[in-house]
């Protein structure tokens, strides 16, 4: 248990910051299955659609910190090529 008024403070921080960062990857992982969903189901203008929505939530919690820029590119590149490879 914390033990001064800073440490139990922080504390409380903490938790509030833990529940903000899941529900962020709560969103990246939703974002990637709705793109992974629309390209199952055959639909490749709707896919780049999704696409597009998805590319600005994984950039914007790579922003965040949330996830490293890198595995947000890598998210990136392999949707695109599913996408690619439809045709």
């Amino acid at each position: 248990m914390a033990n001064s008024a800073q440490a139990r403070k922080r504390a409380r921080q903490a938790l509030k910051l833990r529940a903000h960062n899941a529900s962020l990857r709560t969103a990246f992982r939703t974002a990637v299955k709705k793109v992974l969903k629309s390209v199952e189901a055959g639909d490749k203008a709707a896919a780049q659609t999704v696409y597009r929505d998805t590319v600005k939530v994984l950039d914007r919690i790579a922003d965040k910190g949330v996830f490293h820029k890198n595995k947000a590119a890598r998210h990136k590149s392999r949707l695109s090529a599913k996408i690619k490879a439809m045709a």
